[in-house]
């Protein structure tokens, strides 16, 4: 099996040999998620992607009031009750989900932008095909081997793991939480990043407690295997000692296990305040594949899919509210992303089925608030085969983020993103 191969296939299943005082880590295959040091790019800025896996109903969680009709007529089992939508101030043709009120008030509170309608051309309805789309920045008639954001941090550190960590990048270079490989943290060579398999095994690795692991790698692969261990290894008092800095954080956090994205963002937080010098860092929540009984039968503004806001809302709030306290709140800028949005009608299960277009949300104190794009139109009567029309293309939400947040050329964009996007009013200018 060629590397290139064992990488994008193989990775996402496995879990690494490498054990940090007893804490399992994984490795990301060619993934150099690095952290800017040198020249424009020592900036401090980190940004955190948060996936939403299963394809979010972006219809039933930014509501266009003002076509409620519409929405009303194509969703006569799931809609919202006009009443229960939340508004957003400045903003009175557009609401959110019930179960989103701590969004609301990041929102109003001048710390949450949506972009509305966020896709790319010629979509897939394939969760795997999609997902990597969205990873790789890539067309939908491409297949790339690496990500947008290993590509990024490629253009800073080239020649990673050669001489790393040193002195100038002492810490991880990028961090996933969770136990998905995500191939948007893949670079051309080598795994780049390093990933967190849970919470538990984290707070195991802070307690000095062995984990046992095994592996079962073919022998062609020893060489890389072990090169990633001593990468692993080397990271492991760094990681344990940027930890044990902070000893309190918010107590707006779900209690431990209630709320998985809670727990990673929690982790990501204590990282970041104790001086990580990591650039990026990825989480995910499941559980977005709304096909049937997306909401109560007898009231929409609960049900499987409100739970699923729910969460996601009361974890990016904790996490704000966390990084306020640790005093790094200037510093963070998150973004959410699915790999695609629902049908504008539901189906006679109660639920959605795979559509094209769907909101993002970019969040934090440097974000410049406000709704991007327009409510997308809805037909007065639609069909199962109406999907909501792409307004912007993903990739312009990452050119966006890499310019001007993180700083990086308009020159650089041909190699990463392969060609020029227009960025969007997403970040406050300084």
């Amino acid at each position: 099996m060629k590397r290139r191969t064992f990488f994008k296939y193989t990775l996402p299943s496995v879990v690494m040999p490498a054990l940090l005082g007893g804490f399992k880590m994984k490795a990301f295959a060619g993934n150099p998620l690095l952290y800017g040091l040198t020249g424009a790019k020592n900036n401090g800025r980190i940004l955190v992607v948060i996936q939403l896996a299963g394809g979010n109903d972006g219809l039933n969680t930014v509501i266009p009031v003002e076509f409620y009709r519409a929405y009303k007529n194509a969703r006569p089992n799931i809609a919202i009750a006009e009443e229960k939508i939340l508004r957003l101030n400045g903003y009175d043709k557009t609401g959110l989900n019930p179960a989103m009120s701590l969004m609301q008030q990041l929102f109003n509170d001048n710390q949450l932008a949506i972009v509305q309608a966020v896709s790319y051309p010629q979509p897939s309805f394939s969760h795997f095909r999609a997902t990597d789309i969205w990873l790789t920045g890539e067309e939908s008639n491409q297949d790339l081997n690496t990500g947008w954001m290993g590509r990024y941090l490629n253009r800073l550190y080239p020649n990673f793991p050669t001489n790393y960590p040193n002195s100038i990048m002492p810490h991880p270079l990028a961090i996933q939480i969770g136990s998905i490989i995500s191939p948007g943290l893949q670079g051309p060579a080598f795994p780049m990043a390093m990933a967190i398999s849970n919470p538990d095994s984290f707070y195991t690795m802070l307690n000095e407690k062995a984990t046992a692991t095994t592996t079962s790698f073919s022998q062609d692969q020893i060489d890389f295997i072990r090169q990633v261990s001593e990468k692993t290894d080397a990271y492991a008092d760094v990681i344990k000692a940027a930890a044990k800095k902070i000893t309190t954080q918010s107590g707006k956090y779900a209690e431990k296990g209630k709320n998985p994205l809670s727990d990673q963002l929690k982790i990501v937080s204590r990282l970041i305040a104790g001086g990580l010098q990591t650039k990026i860092y990825m989480v995910s929540m499941s559980g977005f594949d709304t096909h049937a009984k997306q909401t109560d039968a007898t009231d929409t503004s609960i049900g499987a899919h409100a739970g699923q806001l729910q969460k996601l809302s009361e974890a990016i709030a904790a996490f704000m509210d966390d990084l306020k306290m640790q005093q790094v709140a200037d510093r963070v800028v998150g973004m959410t992303f699915s790999e695609f949005g629902r049908r504008i009608k539901s189906n006679a299960s109660g639920g959605t089925d795979h559509g094209i277009a769907a909101p993002v949300f970019v969040f934090g104190q440097p974000v410049q608030a406000g709704i991007v794009g327009s409510n997308p139109l809805l037909p007065d009567n639609a069909t199962g085969n109406d999907n909501i029309a792409m307004q912007h293309d993903f990739r312009a939400v990452y050119a966006t983020l890499l310019k001007n947040w993180l700083g990086e050329k308009d020159a650089d964009m041909q190699d990463i993103l392969q060609k020029d996007f227009a960025t969007l009013p997403l970040i406050k200018k300084v």
